[in-house]
């Protein structure tokens, strides 16, 4: 009986650590996911092209919000060409978070690495039949 109770708290720690980290990862992942998306779309039907940096910007801010990745969470925006809300014109927004990893001891920050990068990329397009700004 003492001998299960050593090996399942031994095995246990590690594996619900384990568990917490990839959940943690996945809300990453679902995070920059969202807010890639969310700024592209925001980004592409702004009346203008002076708003579309602002919206693309608090679209992202919500969806790292929903997933408590507000202070971590970054945006990056690029066009294919200038100006950028122009009919079939691209643009590819880039949402990055760097999720940390709990419970690292401080001897240990020099061999492993105290967070993980997550990113994720999507490319929206403007409307076709959108008139120039």
């Amino acid at each position: 009986m003492v001998e299960f109770v050593v090996l399942a708290v031994l095995m246990l720690i590690p594996l619900v650590y384990l568990v917490l980290m990839m959940a943690r990862l996945q809300a990453g992942s679902y995070a920059v996911s969202q807010a890639a998306r969310e700024a592209g779309r925001a980004f592409v039907t702004a009346p203008s092209g002076e708003a579309a940096p602002a919206r693309a910007e608090a679209a992202a801010r919500i969806a790292f919000l929903d997933h408590a990745m507000e202070d971590t969470g970054r945006l990056a925006v690029a066009c294919d060409g200038s100006p950028c809300l122009r009919p079939d014109g691209r643009v590819e927004t880039t949402a990055s978070v760097r999720i940390p990893l709990p419970l690292v001891p401080a001897f240990a920050r020099q061999v492993v690495p105290l967070a993980v990068p997550v990113t994720a990329s999507h490319v929206s397009t403007v409307d076709r039949f959108r008139g120039l700004p």
